[in-house]
């Protein structure tokens, strides 16, 4: 389902499911459902109350009666499919890793992995959802992911695969500063030369460092 901005709400989807979207109207959160009848597709909205801050409230999308799912990794892995390819449009996708009793640890990955707004998409979109349709989860946790630890020299060693091409521009780049240990790692670099203004470069750095230390949430260029 896709969800386009309406008129004056200026509504934005943030997540939707085949049955739900999460939308964004005048800055505070709602849902859009369809209803389940196939053959007449009406829509309606609600509004998450204010003190829902940050969040957003979602519509169930199992219509009544509906048995529900054991847990098992199988039927985990069925939910997931019907978030995946929202998730994959912006770059992202969702793992398991494990379920350890009544409890299912996810892993992030790529873009979705590194976003500032992972935990808003862990809790209110893909937990509540498994929780819906596996009553018998007890807790959704997300897992770190899963790559080598981050540090100045292996940044550094990433740094060094580019630093070639830009030489021939005339160009540089260093490590200015980075913050290995918080919670969203940040690293700071500085380019110099022609190829400090051209975009598509930075991208191209940003994207190998993530592709190596997938716990770095920015690469900002000074």
């Amino acid at each position: 389902m896709a969800f386009v901005g309406a008129g004056s709400l200026g509504a934005t989807c943030l997540l939707p499911t085949p049955s739900v979207a999460v939308a964004l109207i005048r800055g505070r959160p709602a849902t859009v459902s369809h209803a389940p009848d196939r053959r007449a597709t009406p829509m309606t909205m609600q509004q998450a109350p204010p003190s829902t801050a940050g969040g957003a409230e979602l519509v169930s999308s199992t219509p009544s009666g509906t048995e529900a799912l054991p847990l098992t990794l199988a039927n985990v892995e069925t939910v997931l499919d019907e978030l995946r390819p929202y998730l994959m449009a912006d770059g992202g996708n969702v793992s398991v890793a494990e379920i350890d009793g009544a409890t299912v640890r996810l892993a992030l990955e790529g873009a979705c992995g590194s976003c500032p707004s992972s935990m808003m998409t862990m809790k209110m979109g893909i937990e509540r959802r498994l929780l819906e349709a596996i009553p018998e989860i007890e807790e959704v946790c997300q897992v770190e992911p899963a790559g080598p630890p981050l540090t100045p020299e292996g940044v550094e060693g990433v740094l060094n695969e580019v630093r070639p091409f830009l030489n021939v521009a005339g160009g540089g780049i260093a490590l200015v500063k980075m913050t290995p240990e918080s919670a969203l790692p940040v690293v700071r670099l500085k380019m110099e030369g022609s190829g400090a203004a051209i975009n598509s470069v930075k991208i191209e750095i940003t994207q190998r460092l993530k592709r190596n230390f997938p716990k770095i949430s920015q690469v900002v260029f000074e």
